[in-house]
């Protein structure tokens, strides 16, 4: 089994710039894909990016594209989140996931327990 733990979280305003991080020990060799999700109150948990881990392929929610850019270090066993032009909607707890077999939403069945993520008008 995986483990994954996120870092990076916070408060910032619209317009803005964060990077969430997410550091995975465990089990590494197993992951064929990692994302990242979110899950805003009162709101389903929603894909944002993913990356398989052989080749490099990403994958965006059309929300998201252009603004974040998921990104991993082999080397540090740790995947990115870079978010630009923040906006409200953006708020959420954002997770790190995994999995050990396809990148669509649903092969992900390891999670990290989240980073928070508020955006201010």
């Amino acid at each position: 089994q995986v483990q994954l733990v996120e870092s990076g979280g916070g408060s910032v305003q619209a317009g803005g710039s964060l990077t969430l991080s997410c550091t995975v020990s465990g089990n590494v060799q197993g992951r064929d894909c990692m994302g990242w999700f979110r899950q805003a109150p009162g709101k389903e948990r929603e894909g944002v990016a993913s990356i398989s881990m052989s080749g490099g392929r990403t994958y965006y929610a059309d929300s998201v594209k252009g603004r974040f850019t998921i990104s991993h270090d082999n080397a540090k066993l740790t995947l990115y989140l870079r978010m630009n032009a923040l906006n409200p909607e953006d708020t959420a707890m954002y997770y790190c996931a995994a999995s050990s077999f396809g990148c669509r939403w649903g092969d992900f069945r390891v999670w990290g327990k989240g980073a928070q993520v508020t955006v201010s008008s």
